[in-house]
């Protein structure tokens, strides 16, 4: 059918170039003569529609390419955000887990002191039963 466009256009033109030449030499136009000059200004007008719905999908093709490549730097902005808080996730990981080493370390020493503070109550129970003050 594209093949066919070019040669129906072309016949579409010579038919209207002898229509506007009857109208110059001012004889009457017959109803397939107005039917030709309408049809020729259809297709003019089809041919204008056509270049703007082709600036217009240029225009689009440019905005879903600049969407685009805003979009790609949002989603390296979010892949270098989630970097960043695994990384923070790491080191807090880690100080958690010195912290928790911390505690269980004062907790032994604690349970020393404790051990020693019986054992020197006891060492003190005795020495007063022994000296008579219980």
């Amino acid at each position: 059918m594209d093949s066919i466009a070019p040669i129906a256009q072309e016949a579409l033109r010579v038919a209207v170039d002898r229509v506007v030449e009857k109208l110059k030499e001012g004889k009457k136009l017959t109803t397939e003569d107005i039917f030709l000059l309408y049809l020729g200004t259809i297709v003019n007008e089809l041919g204008g529609i056509r270049g703007e719905v082709a600036r217009l999908e240029q225009r689009v093709d440019a905005l879903a390419e600049s969407l685009n490549r805003r979009i790609d730097a949002t989603n390296q902005r979010i892949d270098d955000t989630n970097k960043r808080i695994d990384s923070v996730t790491t080191e807090l990981t880690k100080r958690i887990e010195a912290v928790s080493q911390r505690i269980d370390a004062l907790s032994a020493r604690i349970d020393d002191v404790q051990k020693t503070l019986l054992e020197i109550q006891r060492l003190l129970i005795e020495l007063a039963a022994k000296t008579g003050r219980v």
